[in-house]
């Protein structure tokens, strides 16, 4: 069992099991802003972020303005789009130089793509826009992480952390072995230096979470068992447990395939019988304000 800093400043033992539920991509959709506004209502989850590049992240930020005490709100830094129906681009430039855009003039569609393309330079310029576009919507905010786990290479790591430092928020970070890092497609070459990376990161002050887990987007079906397994299933430490939740709209089916899994989040959530189940197996749900403070103290 690894020892978790977080657990000791939150007045936890090291066998106790915390878990910051976390609602991801809302300002992707329309139907991902309508299902947070309800979530966040209902009081299961603890945290969310926002994607500043797509369409409806004025939505998103309009929202928190509305509820500014309601639920923690962090930025997800978006190198990528993924999606082939719905794209969006960088908000910082649109020079082709900055290699932040695919020949369509969209962001790159895989982590592969920017690494490959971008100018680091240019990369975490991006970051920090994205950063400042919702500082400047208003929205106060409490963490910052990764669309698809883009900065988490030697190349864009330190500064991530470093922005940050800079805006005295957590920046979401997971503790990985070389086993993890593997799982996560790291080359056995890099896997020494990001070990080294991470822990020098930890000795600096930053936040490692001991565990992610996420919720699958392939498999919508008895999603409120899947949910109460997979909390069963949390070992001691801090976990990120994510969710896509949305509403299931004409809108959402037009994005994509995986529309299913993101409706069964939304509706497992707002489960009682989910709550219960959290009460019942003594988890303690933090949120991303609880590391937050942490990190300025």
């Amino acid at each position: 069992m690894t020892y978790s800093p977080i657990l000791d400043y939150l007045g936890l033992d090291q066998t106790d099991r915390a878990v910051i539920i976390h609602t991801d991509d809302i300002g992707v959709s329309a139907a991902s802003v309508a299902s947070a506004r309800d979530l966040w209502g209902a009081g299961i989850i603890s945290s969310s972020a926002t994607m500043t590049p797509c369409a409806w992240f004025p939505a998103a930020a309009a929202l928190c303005r509305e509820f500014p005490q309601r639920i923690d709100m962090g930025v997800h830094l978006t190198l990528t789009c993924e999606w082939s129906r719905m794209r969006w681009g960088p908000v910082h430039t649109r020079d082709r130089s900055s290699g932040l855009m695919d020949g369509e003039g969209y962001m790159h569609r895989t982590t592969r793509d920017v690494l490959a393309h971008a100018d680091p330079a240019a990369a975490i310029a991006e970051m920090e826009a994205q950063i400042r576009m919702a500082l400047d919507a208003g929205i106060e905010i409490t963490h910052i992480d990764s669309h698809m786990g883009t900065v988490f290479h030697p190349a864009l790591l330190p500064a991530y952390v470093e922005l940050g430092f800079k805006y005295e928020v957590p920046a979401m970070v997971p503790r990985l072995d070389e086993q993890g890092l593997r799982r996560w497609g790291f080359d056995a070459d890099a896997i020494p230096q990001m070990l080294r990376m991470l822990a020098e990161l930890e000795q600096n002050g930053a936040v490692l979470l001991d565990h992610i887990v996420g919720m699958p987007l392939d498999k919508p079906e008895n999603r409120v068992e899947q949910v109460c397994t997979a909390l069963d299933s949390l070992p001691p430490g801090v976990s990120y447990f994510i969710i896509h939740p949305q509403h299931d709209t004409p809108e959402a089916r037009a994005m994509g395939l995986d529309y299913p899994s993101r409706a069964a989040d939304h509706a497992a959530f707002m489960d009682e019988r989910v709550r219960a189940h959290i009460e019942a197996t003594g988890l303690h749900v933090i949120g991303m304000h609880d590391l937050m403070n942490m990190v300025r103290e």
